[in-house]
């Protein structure tokens, strides 16, 4: 939209605020409301934003390690460009217009750091093979009935779930609180994120959602924009929303998976209806980069401590690089259908994935395999996590990381520049990890030992 477009929206839609903001290396929204005229401005000459937003973690604690910036680059202004094609209303501020940004370095060129900006790159050279990926997210997530306050005040401990039990794809509880799931639907809608399904999942207070496919950007907002906006839902509510991996040991945890497919000329170029599995000798390439490249790119899609609580067995988490026709205990899920259906599906990631590198990262893993005509191994049958003959995936935090830093594929995928800056953001994640003493501890060795 230009600016006479524009113009002519706000005046339909009583704008009189604008809120602009951009997402982290953690997948964090950072943001700020800007006067009209400012906007207006920024629409010609990109905005100065502190590059802090690159400097700090998800608890705004400054990096030790960071090249990029930091206290020897005093933590200058990034510029940051408004997508007017992001332009929503804020069904929460109905007369506020929202805005994504794209960040840049003080030169003009894609800074990066910005998660966006990796994904544009990757969808880029998509583009310059001919294709165009289509993305759709899955969220799972817990709801409870607490707030900010009762959270730190309880230290996340014995919080009252949305209702007890494990009751998944209960039509009982979803009518319970329609009031939760009338909002998600309703104003999700209003906020351009569409909700194809949404249901209660096996757990106490825990819901899963379907996020209606797109191209691969847009898919990436709406999946990063509906984890901002599911937060902002559940406090208008009266309850608090998480969407860690694993928040208690003693529960399912929370994934966050991704169904792909490329097209070219409007045609699903993952589908052969002549194959068994449905899947194109391009499907099978894209599949056997991604396996391929899985150990390696572990960090990239498991992105905190806590994603690798979530890695034990009986879970409905993949412990290996595995591929499996509609096998949910595989790291890919091969899902056979019509000539528009048939798609991979993701099931490494979680909940707590930033969408924005999860996106780019797989989409580049699968073009590599396009590229190199690499051939998956055979899809297994049955229960793929004690497979012994696949490739581990990596167990921690900090043995994900080590491979990313010595991962030549990632770098020339992805770039120096971002594996550089993300590899230092999980050593310090692993650092402050490492350094605490936990309850588990305390627990297990306080009289103990």
């Amino acid at each position: 939209m230009d600016a006479k477009q524009l113009k002519a929206a706000f005046e339909k839609h009583g704008i009189r605020r604008v809120k602009v903001g951009g997402f982290d290396v953690d997948g964090i929204l950072r943001g700020k409301y800007v006067a009209l005229d400012k906007f207006w401005s920024a629409l010609e000459d990109p905005i100065g934003f502190c590059d802090v937003v690159f400097g700090w973690d998800a608890s705004d604690v400054l990096y030790d390690n960071s090249r990029i910036t930091g206290w020897h680059t005093g933590y200058p202004d990034a510029r940051a460009r408004i997508d007017t094609s992001t332009f929503r209303v804020l069904p929460w501020e109905p007369d506020t217009a929202a805005f994504l940004m794209d960040f840049l370095a003080q030169d003009g060129s894609p800074h990066p750091a910005c998660p966006r900006g990796l994904l544009r790159r990757v969808l880029a050279h998509v583009k310059s093979l001919g294709y165009e990926a289509s993305v759709g997210a899955e969220f799972e997530f817990f709801v409870f009935k607490e707030s900010p306050e009762s959270l730190r005040a309880k230290h996340w401990r014995d919080l009252e779930p949305l209702s007890p039990g494990m009751f998944g794809y209960s039509w009982v509880r979803s009518s319970q609180h329609a009031d939760l799931c009338h909002a998600i639907l309703d104003d999700m809608g209003r906020f351009d994120v569409p909700i194809e399904g949404l249901h209660t999942e096996t757990g106490p207070g825990v819901y899963e959602v379907a996020i209606h496919y797109d191209e691969a950007l847009r898919a990436a907002d709406r999946a990063a924009l509906f984890k901002t906006g599911m937060k902002q839902i559940a406090s208008r509510l009266g309850y608090a929303v998480t969407f860690m991996a694993k928040w208690n040991h003693e529960l399912p945890g929370s994934s966050g998976h991704l169904h792909q497919s490329l097209w070219k000329d409007g045609k699903n170029a993952f589908y052969d209806g002549g194959d068994p599995a449905r899947l194109s000798a391009l499907a099978r390439h894209f599949l056997a980069g991604q396996l391929a490249l899985m150990p390696e790119l572990t960090a990239l899609i498991s992105p905190t401590v806590n994603s690798y609580k979530r890695y034990v067995p009986g879970v409905w988490a993949p412990l290996n690089a595995s591929w499996g026709v509609e096998n949910r205990t595989c790291a890919i899920r091969a899902i056979p259908g019509s000539s528009k259906s048939t798609r991979l599906e993701y099931r490494q990631t979680a909940a707590d994935m930033n969408p924005y590198v999860t996106i780019a990262t797989t989409l580049a893993a699968g073009i590599w395999g396009i590229e190199q005509r690499r051939e998956p191994p055979p899809p297994v049958d049955g229960d793929a996590s004690g497979r012994g003959d696949l490739a581990p995936l990596p167990r921690t935090l900090r043995e994900a990381t080590d491979r990313l830093a010595r991962s030549e594929h990632a770098r020339a995928l992805l770039g120096d520049g971002f594996v550089d800056h993300y590899v230092r953001t999980r050593d310090w994640e692993c650092r402050q990890y490492e350094r605490v003493v936990s309850e588990w501890e305390l627990a297990r060795y306080f009289e103990a030992v």
